[in-house]
């Protein structure tokens, strides 16, 4: 592994542009990845925000699913945002018809928890492993954690519910911080991919 780690922003649906410049700003070589070998090609992997249904169907489409499944469980960094959130959990509390998670993360989510569309907002929230105080969180339509099993570490919380959690090599907020200028939680998550030898 070298100091500038090869990230994958997977590139299905959802806000690709703005995570491949967070990530390029974080000191890592960003791309998008909506193939299996170019998933083959990269050291950790960025799940945007988006609409996880749909997601998780044109993950189907386009043969990643199974491939996404192994490389998460097989300890391939991996962060998600909002929808990419939803991905990760194992366990969606109100799951739409034939929406499928890649799991890696000992979670329950519920979708649009936050609210709907128009229920949008920005709040600062702390989240542990980032330094410089609170980062700026963008809610849209965001999930929130239900409850987390034993593996799972809780690392931020708003309004009394559950925005960021970490699991080993994976780490999942239910809010936007590629939509703001601040890039700590990437930052933070290029250094996850970094220490993975």
């Amino acid at each position: 592994m070298t100091d500038t780690p090869v990230i994958g922003v997977l590139a299905l649906q959802g806000d690709v542009r703005e995570h491949l410049i967070a990530l390029a700003t974080a000191d890592a070589v960003a791309r998008p990845v909506r193939r299996p070998e170019e998933l083959a090609e990269v050291d950790g992997l960025v799940i945007p925000g988006g609409e996880s249904t749909t997601m998780s169907k044109l993950a189907v489409l386009f043969g990643m699913l199974e491939p996404l499944r192994e490389r998460v469980a097989a300890g391939m960094p991996v962060y998600g945002t909002c929808a990419g959130m939803i991905l990760l959990a194992d366990k969606i509390l109100d799951p739409r018809s034939g929406q499928e998670t890649l799991g890696g993360i000992d979670m329950i989510v519920r979708r649009n928890a936050f609210g709907r569309q128009n229920d949008s907002f920005e709040a600062a929230v702390e989240v542990a492993g980032v330094p410089g105080g609170p980062v700026d969180g963008v809610f849209i339509r965001a999930p929130w954690v239900e409850s987390v099993g034993a593996r799972a570490e809780v690392v931020a919380v708003h309004g009394g519910h559950i925005v960021a959690v970490r699991q080993g090599n994976a780490l999942a907020t239910s809010f936007h911080p590629e939509l703001t200028g601040d890039h700590r939680v990437h930052a933070l998550f290029t250094d996850m991919v970094r220490s993975v030898t």
